[in-house]
């Protein structure tokens, strides 16, 4: 019985373990960081904080700046491969940013962050 009962408990810390691990991921989309990255190899991304690019607050709160609202427009669908995500990401350089008198572009070139919240 005793034998039986060290099994149950070790398979619910095995499963609260799992929970703990995965279950705080953020919905990130890598491919899109990496095409990001890739595209923009000279915008420096302060302290790894890869949701910024798209995001204002944490990116489970759902919250986009400008930048992140044209590309999800742009990509016009949930989930999108890194090539899609690059071909939007070139598509929305010529698109207004939130800096007055530039677009995406303009602030990609200068090695700026392009969202604003």
């Amino acid at each position: 019985m005793v034998k039986g009962m060290s099994r149950v408990v070790c398979g619910l810390a095995v499963a609260a373990l799992v929970v703990a691990v995965l279950g705080g991921t953020a919905s990130a989309r890598p491919p899109y960081v990496g095409a990001f990255k890739g595209a923009y190899p000279n915008v420096k991304i302060e302290n790894n904080a890869n949701c910024a690019v798209c995001h204002i607050g944490k990116p489970a709160d759902k919250k986009w700046n400008d930048y992140g609202t044209a590309m999800k427009k742009a990509l016009g669908k949930e989930k999108a491969s890194a090539d899609e995500a690059t071909a939007a990401l070139k598509k929305i350089e010529g698109e207004k940013s939130g800096t007055e008198g530039k677009t995406f572009g303009d602030l990609l070139k200068d090695g700026k962050l392009p969202g604003k919240g």
